[in-house]
């Protein structure tokens, strides 16, 4: 069951109002989506943008629910202005950035984004069965030059063993190839150290999330889509963004300053809104995120 984050959160600063329009880059399993509908009815609408094709073939059974009203469109939140302007949707009185995984990728798409089964080595949220041409993490382990892995490993991850976990990257794929998540996870216990195995967080994390944040260009797609949200929201609209990690967090925090002081937006949230305890012991993935919110002047 997907739980979204923050939600109570995310209403209250986006505030969502009978016939507005809102806009959600990370529809996802539509966890905040159908609560925005459902403020804004009855003649409000959503666009909301998914990457994933198999996700967006899931929400398209909302639009039963909600008919019109929802704009789905499978394709990547770094478009936002082209999407907006194809689809003529206007009047845009808040925009929602949700930049953590659905737990569907985790439990469901069997793509390796978890560590905690055993699946292919893929890692992709526009992962379709036949592009097989495209940038996996299989291809990566397999075929890249150390240098570059380690490289990946500590600019997306900033994992600390980068260049341990490649010695054994490298000395492990000259036997077998590295095939699945089981493969990985195994290659990183024996690169790091026990005191690292023995933390609270997992220590595969950080590698599975740099692979995940290179091979999707995370960062990169997040800092087009940022000025893209200012743009195409009206005067008094709110952009409210939830980030995950650090590297995330960082850029998302600068751009706000950057536009307050440029006086094109004026931060909401002078701290990052952060999960409650209760809602962190409901939603343990929960615990890492981080609510920014800037409305537009």
């Amino acid at each position: 069951m997907h739980i979204p984050v923050l939600k109570k959160e995310v209403i209250r600063s986006l505030n969502p109002k009978p016939n507005e329009n809102f806009v959600d880059c990370t529809f996802g399993e539509g966890g905040h989506a159908i609560e925005i509908l459902k403020r804004t009815s009855p003649h409000g609408k959503l666009l909301a943008i998914e990457i994933d094709p198999e996700l967006y073939k899931k929400g398209e059974k909302l639009k039963e629910r909600f008919g019109e009203r929802l704009i789905l469109v499978n394709d990547s939140f770094e478009n936002l202005e082209k999407i907006v302007k194809e689809r003529g949707f206007k009047d845009i009185h808040g925009i929602l950035l949700d930049l953590g995984m659905s737990s569907w990728h985790l439990e469901e798409s069997k793509r390796g984004f978890s560590f905690q089964r055993d699946e292919p080595l893929i890692m992709r949220y526009d992962w379709q069965k036949d592009k097989n041409s495209i940038l996996t993490a299989k291809e990566i382990l397999n075929k890249w030059p150390g240098k570059d892995i380690e490289k990946i490993l500590k600019e997306c991850g900033e994992e600390r063993f980068a260049k341990k976990i490649v010695k054994e990257i490298l000395e492990t794929r000259r036997k077998k190839e590295i095939a699945t998540t089981k493969d990985l996870v195994e290659i990183i216990k024996k690169a790091t150290p026990k005191w690292y195995q023995r933390r609270k967080i997992h220590f595969a994390t950080k590698t599975f999330l740099a692979l995940r944040v290179f091979i999707n260009q995370e960062l990169e797609r997040l800092k087009k889509v940022l000025p893209q949200t200012i743009e195409v929201l009206k005067k008094g609209g709110r952009v409210a963004i939830i980030s995950f990690h650090s590297l995330e967090d960082k850029i998302v925090k600068s751009f706000l300053k950057e536009m307050e002081e440029k006086k094109l937006a004026k931060i909401i949230t002078k701290k990052a809104i952060k999960p409650s305890l209760e809602e962190i012991k409901q939603n343990p993935r929960s615990r890492s995120a981080k609510l920014r919110v800037a409305e537009k002047t």
